[in-house]
């Protein structure tokens, strides 16, 4: 079978690690794709909130285009200026200090682990500890996994690494019991609006508070922003919403624009931890992840994303209200910009199958959310056509699905 055959393959040679919808995507424009049967699809989901300037787009395709025909990798045993010009912007948006950068999310998690063991062991601390989420999610990795907060995840993946103490978000008075009862806690260590369990925001005072009672302590304030981040709220960073700084701050989906980047920003507390040997990577920061990473900052500044997203989040998530206001098992709407999350009061998994086949992709995240995070260049009109398919497919779906 070759790249270019149109019928779907059976995939023998393909693990198993996915629940695969029957399609498969041969391109796209904008914020539509197609499949290799032909059918047209709107995509609400970006590649996971990966997607930033959407697909094709007509400034980024040429400038990797160059980029591949001159380097494509090194390696980092040679300076790659291309690194410290994405760095110098993203210190420069944040008011942070240096970055650090990997592939993927789960890379950056995991550095921003061992920023915070480092941390601890420098002060002294032999077995630091962190403060983690539930429902949070950080990555599959063992030691990000273990940070997570699902144990449908975690299951059959035991022993999980120690070192992390699990409090419910939104919780103050959890956190200060920590602090005064577990003296080896360096970090806390969350997602401004938690992704994968189920958009849930963490509310401005208590980022507030976090960060007042990190710098109490001594603590590094370390905020997950690889789904969240790079405009998708309508601000830069979710967390600046707050009006505050995090000390470690993990970036990557939507930083490339679907080329593979990660990175983690550190504030002046934490960006010396590391040195020379300490952390290290074959693929991050290889020129033509830094050079997309370069030109999709430019282009959202060029197309003002931040205010699209915050304005056409702002009608998308009015447009939804306004449909699903009283229907029967529809519980909220949470989230930010073009990060939403859709709550019914009954599992939906369903209406990711049902939702492609009327001709919209999206996700469902834990078990009863539908997510929705389109490229950040989502028009008002096709903001409006994701009302117009989705909302009579999720009250056909609450009308026909009884509550278990």
């Amino acid at each position: 079978m070759t790249a270019t055959d149109n019928a779907l393959p059976t995939e023998p040679h393909v693990m198993n690690t996915y629940g695969r919808l029957p399609i498969a995507l041969s391109h796209g424009r904008g914020c539509w794709v197609w499949d290799t049967q032909g059918r047209k699809y709107l995509d609400g989901l970006g590649g996971i909130a990966v997607n930033t300037l959407g697909h094709a787009h007509p400034k980024l395709v040429p400038a990797l285009q160059d980029q591949i025909a001159k380097l494509i990798h090194s390696s980092n045993y040679y300076h790659v200026p291309l690194q410290e010009q994405l760095a110098a912007k993203l210190t420069e948006l944040s008011g942070l200090t240096n970055a650090f950068f990997c592939s993927t999310g789960l890379e950056a998690n995991e550095a921003a682990i061992k920023i915070a063991r480092k941390y601890g062991h420098d002060k002294g601390i032999d077995t630091p500890e962190i403060i983690v989420y539930e429902k949070a999610f950080h990555g599959r990795s063992i030691a990000t996994l273990s940070a997570t907060g699902n144990p449908k995840v975690q299951a059959g993946f035991g022993p999980l690494v120690e070192g992390f103490i699990r409090v419910p978000l939104n919780d103050l008075a959890a956190v200060e019991e920590v602090a005064r009862t577990r003296p080896n806690v360096v970090a806390v260590f969350l997602e401004v609006i938690q992704g994968e369990g189920g958009i849930n925001p963490a509310r401005v005072d208590y980022l507030k508070s976090l960060r007042r009672l990190c710098d109490e302590r001594g603590w590094l304030l370390m905020l997950d922003e690889v789904q969240c981040g790079i405009g998708r709220t309508g601000k830069w960073f979710a967390h600046q919403w707050a009006d505050i700084k995090p000390d470690v701050m993990p970036l990557a989906k939507g930083l490339g624009s679907g080329v593979p980047v990660g990175a983690v920003v550190c504030g002046p507390k934490a960006a010396h931890v590391f040195g020379p040997g300490n952390h290290g990577t074959t693929f991050g920061g290889n020129p033509l992840a830094m050079r997309a990473g370069v030109e999709t900052l430019r282009l959202m500044e060029e197309e003002n994303l931040l205010e699209n997203a915050a304005r056409v989040g702002g009608l998308l998530r009015a447009g939804l209200e306004r449909e699903l206001e009283g229907v029967e098992g529809f519980v909220e709407i949470r989230g930010q910009g073009l990060m939403l999350g859709i709550e019914l009061d009954r599992p939906c998994g369903d209406l990711l199958r049902i939702a492609c086949e009327n001709g919209l992709l999206l996700s469902v995240t834990a078990d009863r959310v539908v997510r929705l995070v389109p490229s950040l260049i989502l028009s008002a009109e096709e903001a409006a056509q994701i009302v117009a398919i989705l909302c009579p497919l999720i009250k056909r779906f609450l009308a026909d699905t009884p509550k278990p």
